[in-house]
């Protein structure tokens, strides 16, 4: 483990696991219940990932509550109002003054290598961003040497173009943009099968794997 000095802030921005208010286009297939327990999983999975991640900090900027889900190490930071341009720009305004790296809950094939180029000794000496992009045209990881909410305010979220576009962003403020590994994000059923199947020791794959026993309609424990 690096000394914390040179490492960031860990961000990890999230909507607490409630039936009708995440995942909802995995439904159907899904039912909402069990739509919000994959994405609790998924949620899950990256916060565990994260404890292997040399952090200055981790902070969970939460909408909602948090639950037995969330493990030690991580403060709770109520997200802002306003689209998510607004709330990933609270974010990061809440951590300037070092380095800070933030991801969603959508990833939960993520792994510590995954987020290596942005998190070790000489992460920030070339670099004063870095973007994960994902395979559905957003991006799972946004990491900023000097947080400004500025850089974020006004990009277009949740479009085939909101990736490019936050790049652009970047790179139009004169600051050199590091890539991390372009990742798929869950948001269908099909996206849910291929990230199972890429991390199929993680509690999402067993989740999955329990909805696909019990499907929706079915009565379970």
């Amino acid at each position: 483990m690096i000394p914390h000095a040179f490492a960031p802030t860990l961000l990890v921005i999230a909507k607490e696991p409630l039936p009708g208010r995440v995942k909802t286009r995995l439904t159907p297939p899904f039912s909402p219940r069990q739509a919000a327990d994959l994405a609790r999983a998924a949620l899950t999975d990256t916060l565990r990932a994260l404890l292997d991640v040399p952090a200055r900090r981790r902070v969970l900027v939460l909408d909602g509550a948090p639950g037995e889900w969330l493990p030690p190490g991580y403060d709770v930071l109520p997200q802002s109002g306003g689209g998510l341009d607004e709330r990933l720009a609270a974010a990061f305004a809440a951590h300037a003054g070092a380095p800070a790296l933030l991801v969603g809950m959508d990833t939960p094939q993520l792994t510590a290598a995954d987020l290596a180029p942005a998190t070790g000794p000489a992460a920030w000496s070339r670099h004063d961003a870095w973007l994960g992009p994902a395979e559905d045209g957003g991006f799972w990881a946004l990491g900023l040497a000097a947080p400004d909410p500025a850089l974020l305010r006004g990009v277009p979220m949740s479009t085939p173009r909101t990736g490019q576009a936050q790049r652009d962003r970047l790179t139009a403020a004169g600051l050199r943009v590091g890539t991390l590994r372009r990742l798929r994000d869950v948001d269908t059923a099909a996206d849910a099968e291929a990230v199972a199947a890429l991390a199929p020791h993680s509690a999402f794959a067993a989740r999955l794997a329990h909805c696909a026993v019990h499907p929706a309609g079915a009565v379970t424990a």
